[in-house]
């Protein structure tokens, strides 16, 4: 009795012991599994197709004039200067580099139809390729985008914000996901994940110090978003001269409209009524760091022509879409001129809805 009491003993350390390693294995098979995977979609990223163009680049002063003028239209108080960026790694903005000088350029990646009407769930991109595709070494990276969907569990916002540097990683980026009962949450992603999905419009630049356009805006009179009411004026002014201009800016003061994309449509999203009944719309509050990119016109390249989302230091992240709270808003925004525009993964079938 007493050798079976043994036995019995024996063997339930040798079936707990079984199934510690089992789980070991299983475990160290999902690494490698997503490992490789990983590594797959690396791979491919350097085989994606890569359209540029160059932008039309105005002398910075003429653009502040410009925006000074055109900019009253929709806001009380407005004034625009070229100055030296301010150290943007400070508070409030916390951005990953300094500035937004160096060879400035937009980068546009895949597009909505990636997205909608169902998701093409392969379309993932490590920005370490994407920089190494346009021979960007160091380079700051800040824009709007769909976050890494297999880190976060879910689909997500992204907004990107890192410092890539032979190899080394800075990453300041943030996701924003719907959980619970539909709220928020934001997440900082860590450096060993640089990757976006489905679409992205983002400035590339060295970081670096240099001259910037800052735009200050306070008290809203008109029906426009504060990037709507810089891209139209622009666009008023160059016509059929195509510029584009990345950067950020704070909401300072007040309140804005933003979504977070909840998981993926299982049923067809076809047009923006149905992609506004999925959405999950929010009412954020200052102050939001707000990162993008705009453009006053297409060339035949199918793009966005504005894109920025926000986060904060209060876990509110979002696709910004215009502030709540016209009467007491208040913007400050630093921008830069890019020089060109690399069209990356451009989808061959496109549409022109949930582009809001």
């Amino acid at each position: 009795m007493i050798w079976d009491f043994v036995l019995n003993d024996s063997q339930l350390k040798f079936t707990y012991l079984f199934k510690v390693i089992t789980v070991l294995y299983s475990f160290k098979a999902v690494l490698l599994q997503h490992t490789y995977s990983h590594s797959i979609t690396s791979n491919a990223n350097m085989n994606l197709p890569v359209e540029t163009k160059n932008l039309y680049v105005p002398n910075l002063t003429e653009v502040a004039e410009v925006l000074n003028e055109g900019l009253q239209k929709n806001f009380e108080n407005i004034t625009v200067d070229v100055i030296d960026c301010p150290d943007l790694t400070q508070e409030p903005f916390t951005l990953a580099c300094r500035g937004l000088g160096g060879k400035p350029s937009l980068v546009e990646i895949g597009g909505p139809p990636y997205l909608l009407p169902l998701v093409q769930r392969s379309k993932l991109y490590n920005m370490q390729d994407i920089a190494k595709l346009i021979n960007m070494d160091p380079v700051f990276i800040v824009g709007a985008g769909a976050g890494p969907f297999p880190f976060a569990g879910v689909n997500c916002e992204g907004i990107l914000n890192l410092e890539i540097a032979n190899g080394t990683v800075n990453q300041q980026t943030r996701i924003s996901r719907v959980i619970g009962d539909g709220l928020a949450e934001q997440i900082k992603l860590p450096n060993n994940e640089t990757r976006c999905a489905l679409l992205a419009n983002l400035l590339f630049s060295e970081g670096k110090p240099g001259k910037v356009i800052k735009v200050y805006a306070k008290k809203r009179i008109g029906d426009d978003d504060f990037i709507a009411s810089i891209r139209k004026t622009l666009a008023n002014y160059y016509k059929d001269k195509i510029v584009g201009l990345g950067g950020t800016f704070l909401l300072k003061e007040g309140k804005a409209k933003q979504h977070v994309m909840p998981d993926f449509s299982t049923t067809p999203l076809t047009s923006d009524e149905d992609v506004n009944k999925w959405l999950r719309f929010y009412n954020m509050s200052a102050p939001l760091i707000a990162v993008g990119t705009l453009v006053t016109g297409e060339y035949d390249l199918d793009l966005r022509v504005q894109h920025f989302h926000s986060f904060s230091h209060h876990n509110e992240a979002g696709h910004y879409h215009i502030d709540t709270t016209p009467d007491t808003v208040e913007y400050l925004g630093y921008f830069t001129v890019a020089e060109v525009i690399h069209r990356i993964d451009r989808p061959v079938n496109t549409h022109k809805f949930g582009r809001d």
